[in-house]
């Protein structure tokens, strides 16, 4: 039963995972918009605000879609996580793990983002989808 149901919920995961990163990055671009978020990323004292503005939410964006499509997995799933661990260094690190401000979604997104990205992404995932079609490469020998 749990071999049947594990592709689901990893589907539904990424599916939620996905959305919630998009959302965050979208939310960078059209709410706070590129010159908001890179003032706010100045003063909170990360490097180079105006390249790693449109980064960031480029990155949350592109990666939230990967995860919601299901492709390139382990590599948006790294790099969402490394996305995470920078909001927890820069950010959400001085509160403390929880309370007002603390780094623990910032965190469970991380942890999630990188097993996510390392299980193959579970039913209807583009990167299975890929790997079922491509022809066997014969051995070399």
């Amino acid at each position: 039963m749990l071999d049947q149901a594990r592709p689901v919920v990893l589907l539904l995961a990424r599916i939620a995972l996905g959305v919630i990163f998009l959302v965050h990055g979208y939310q960078k671009f059209a709410t706070m918009g590129i010159a908001g978020t890179a003032e706010f990323f100045a003063a909170v004292g990360i490097p180079l605000p105006g390249l790693a503005a449109p980064a960031v939410a480029g990155l949350e964006v592109a990666g939230g879609l990967a995860l919601v499509i299901g492709a390139a997995l382990p590599f948006a799933g790294t790099l969402l996580a490394l996305d995470m661990i920078g909001a927890i260094v820069f950010v959400h690190g001085p509160h403390g793990l929880t309370g007002d401000g603390g780094y623990e979604f910032v965190l469970a997104l991380a942890a999630a983002s990188l097993a996510v990205g390392f299980t193959g992404g579970g039913a209807f995932a583009l990167d299975s989808a890929l790997t079922r079609r491509r022809p066997a490469q014969p051995a070399i020998t």
